[in-house]
């Protein structure tokens, strides 16, 4: 449901130009409350660049704008300003489930339509919300079918110095322990980058709505500029598109306080509403499973003498969550191709082990009023999940198995990586996949969340950080970890973090 308030042009929007005839040469805007202003120009080589000012204090000095490609089309520069075109919204909207009922979606928008020597067509498109800024590259590019997408140049200069929160950007993992350093002291970092600049304003850098594009990471050039690089494809190739595309949202949340930063929904404002038809069938829940005993090494997850995910033990946990109020009940080694880890990671998605009778459980369980959560580890063999993924939705469907947590922990085929193009597109496909099914989504070795749980809400959570299963086999999380995730990992949105354990079956 989304209810507006109001919807106007020109709200906060000033274009400055020599005379009422000539093109633009520059171009501002305001959030609504008029706190934060952006401002594009274009340089001597029409180059698009921008500026961000906070309460009329310089926030992010002059930064660059553009793509680049290994075609000789130039993406960046010859740019002139054709036309504007300005938007506002004051909306709200409803979640089936989240942190809020409701969240207010209120922005001024300015869509600034470029043109350069080469008929390359780009729009602009920037989005100032009372708590920060939302802007995304839109290509359209005649003179080519397919493009290969080299570089992104958008960078992030800070005007003063800061103290920084991340982890350092990796193209496999995000289970890697937070940093406090200052911010001429980081050399790269995963988004969301969190900082606290020195006037006691604090920010963070991440994105929005990312799909078939490979993740955005930060790496520093020196003197407070953060440029943007893409996760690459084995040959350096950051992405493969079309000659009409539109890029993520790059994303800058700003508050004077910390928990600003927490309360914030510019990330989700920036997806696109639910794309399902319904969505009365979506529900979180808590949680116990059969894994923590693999973790210790007293269960394993291939069928032999200590298998975890045997029928009689199933059903001991189905009867603790029964008895402590607990929703679900997670089963990991539950199926054929356990046998094969670390080799060909030959996973059968619809073939239980012998000593688990799936239907028996499933029995059990409705009797004792918990529901069933799936598993799907890949071990990082995709083509072989993909070929049985629609077969493995129906085959949990048709059990009434609504819930399951996808795996992925192994390396991907061919060189291909976790966070790239490759990568999001197949995490984006198990989910509309799931969804086809009515089935809800909790992914481990995930790519980032970025708020598509607005469009698609059956993606409840995922992994992405370093959780308490480290605890297992190393010396822990550190307290410092557990009370910086808030401010990090958890502004892009939900995390299975599993952050508690039992010992009453070992």
């Amino acid at each position: 449901m989304t209810r507006k308030i109001f919807s106007f042009l020109a709200v906060g929007i000033c274009i400055c130009s020599l005379c009422s005839c000539s093109k633009p040469s520059q171009v501002e805007i305001l959030s609504p409350d008029g706190q934060i202003k952006l401002n594009l120009s274009l340089n001597e080589n029409g180059q698009p660049f921008y500026e961000v000012t906070v309460k009329d204090s310089l926030f992010i000095t002059r930064s660059a704008l553009g793509l680049t490609a290994k075609q000789e089309i130039n993406l960046s520069e010859g740019f002139e300003i054709e036309k504007t075109v300005s938007d506002s919204k004051d909306e709200i909207w409803e979640q089936p489930w989240g942190e809020n009922k409701t969240n207010r979606n209120h922005y001024n928008e300015m869509a600034i339509h470029l043109k350069n020597r080469e008929k390359v067509r780009l729009t602009l498109r920037f989005r100032l919300f009372d708590d920060g800024i939302g802007f995304r590259y839109e290509y359209d590019i005649p003179s080519t079918d397919s493009l290969l997408i080299t570089d992104e140049l958008t960078a992030f200069n800070f005007r003063q110095e800061g103290i920084s929160w991340s982890i350092p950007a990796s193209a496999e993992t995000y289970e890697l322990l937070y940093r406090k350093l200052p911010l001429s002291e980081v050399e790269t970092a995963n988004t969301p980058f969190t900082l606290k600049m020195a006037n006691g304003m604090y920010a963070s850098i991440h994105e929005a709505a990312l799909y078939d594009f490979p993740e955005m990471t930060l790496r520093q050039q020196g003197n407070g500029v953060f440029k943007a690089e893409l996760t690459p494809y084995p040959d350096g190739i950051k992405a493969r598109k079309a000659n009409r595309f539109t890029t993520p949202w790059r994303t800058l949340q700003i508050a004077p306080e910390a928990v600003g930063l927490i309360n914030s929904a510019l990330i989700l404002n920036l997806n696109e509403p639910s794309a399902l038809a319904s969505t009365e069938w979506i529900r979180p829940l808590k949680y116990v499973g059969v894994w923590w005993g693999m973790h210790l090494g007293v269960e394993t997850w291939k069928m032999d003498e200590r298998h975890g995910a045997t029928t009689a033990n199933a059903k001991k946990y189905i009867d603790f969550a029964a008895a402590n109020q607990i929703q679900g009940v997670l089963f990991e080694g539950w199926n054929a191709g356990w046998e094969s880890w670390g080799s060909s990671q030959n996973f059968d998605f619809t073939k239980p082990c012998a000593d688990f009778d799936i239907d028996e459980v499933v029995r059990y369980a409705k009797e004792k009023g918990v529901v069933i959560i799936g598993h799907h580890e890949t071990g990082g063999n995709i083509p072989n999940y993909e070929r049985q993924l629609d077969k493995a939705m129906q085959w949990y469907a048709d059990r009434n198995i609504r819930y399951v947590k996808t795996g992925y922990a192994g390396s991907f085929p061919y060189g291909l990586s976790h966070h790239g193009q490759y990568g999001v597109n197949h995490y984006q496909r198990v989910v509309e996949t799931a969804a086809r099914y009515r089935m809800m989504v909790d992914a481990h070795e995930p790519i980032k969340d970025t708020g598509i749980r607005r469009t698609w809400p059956n993606m409840m959570t995922r992994e992405g950080a370093r959780g308490m299963e480290w605890n297992a086999w190393s010396e822990g999380n550190p307290p410092a970890h557990h009370v910086t995730l808030p401010f990090t990992r958890l502004l892009a949105g939900p995390m299975d973090y599993t952050p508690a354990y039992s010992t009453f079956c070992f």
